[in-house]
């Protein structure tokens, strides 16, 4: 697996996994056990760079994370994130932001404790709380990095304004956001933001939330607690609307032997050479059709043919409902 660096030197596989999906978010979870193995067979195939959160569970996906890396814990690179005050999913319709400084405080040594490590490589605000000055969440992650607790500080879902004014106070290691050839929002002034700013970007569902494998058609059901049955981009119509781009993605991999999956990773690999994209998967599979992407060159004629075609097709339904596309900053 070949390595990228994100801001301040910090050198990750150039593909991360994400792993919100093995416990949360998708429905039907794996159990501890099978999780554990896909993460640690991820670990076999060259990935160093792992994705979680405290609210993923809530709690269970940093614990299944940490006993998995525990073994190889000198060889990877462990990211979670703080900033909800609450722990469901959902609370009276809403979900409730809390980036106090003495909350991330608390925030941070829990996760310290349920991923068995002494020090958070990458710790992301989850998203940004306009209830708390951005210079005071960037500052408390300063108190945390200068204690010996953590090692860079991230965001993810903020505006390119909000970036520089956290970077201003405590430099930026990462930016999160959705970023896909179905989600290119950040392409406006993020992307142009964090180049400037000598910040990596790690795009989460770069996968359209398994849009773009090719696996969902219009007559795709979704089990309870999966999140895309309240997307609305998921939905029967959206989904028939929006299959031109699986069609495209599935017309340029048959030149390469490639699936639609492996051209939208590489499609975006090749982006930025800071860009580090994290696939979530729960099957050995998809996970290695997913790193199988890393090798996947695509040709400047093909690029340019993907870029232009996709400027084309206008994507149907909201990338979130309306009280969750509230609260990204972009």
């Amino acid at each position: 697996m070949k390595t990228r660096t994100l801001g301040n030197g910090l050198d990750v596989s150039a593909l991360g996994l994400g792993c919100m999906g093995l416990n949360f978010g998708f429905g039907k979870s794996v159990t501890k056990d099978e999780g554990i193995a896909l993460i640690r067979a991820a670990v076999e195939r060259g990935v160093t760079f792992f994705d979680t959160a405290e609210i993923y569970g809530p709690f269970t996906n940093e614990e299944m994370v940490g006993e998995a890396l525990a073994p190889v814990r000198d060889r990877v690179v462990i990211a979670t994130k703080f900033g909800f005050a609450t722990y469901s999913q959902a609370t009276g319709g809403k979900i409730a932001l809390n980036s106090r400084p003495e909350h991330i405080k608390a925030v941070a040594d829990a996760s310290l404790k349920r991923l068995g490590i002494e020090v958070i490589d990458l710790f992301y605000q989850h998203r940004v709380d306009p209830e708390v000055p951005i210079e005071d969440v960037a500052g408390a992650v300063k108190e945390l990095i200068q204690a010996g607790k953590v090692r860079h500080f991230g965001m993810c879902e903020a505006s390119a304004q909000t970036i520089r004014r956290a970077h201003s106070v405590q430099p930026l290691t990462a930016v999160q956001s959705e970023y896909s050839l179905w989600t290119r929002k950040p392409e406006d002034s993020v992307l142009p933001a964090l180049e400037d700013l000598g910040i990596g970007f790690v795009p989460y569902s770069p996968l359209g939330k398994g849009f773009l494998t090719g696996k969902i058609d219009p007559g795709t059901t979704f089990k309870e607690g999966d999140l895309r049955k309240i997307i609305p981009r998921f939905s029967a119509d959206a989904i028939a609307a929006n299959q031109a781009l699986v069609d495209l993605l599935r017309t340029v991999g048959q030149r390469y032997g490639a699936t639609p999956a492996q051209v939208a990773l590489a499609w975006l690999l090749s982006r930025k050479p800071w860009i580090v994209p994290i696939p979530g998967t729960s099957h050995l599979s998809r996970l290695e059709e997913n790193l199988g992407s890393a090798a996947l060159e695509l040709s400047p004629g093909d690029l340019e043919e993907i870029s232009t075609a996709a400027a084309r097709i206008r994507i149907q339904g909201g990338r979130y409902p309306e009280a969750l596309e509230k609260m990204t900053g972009l």
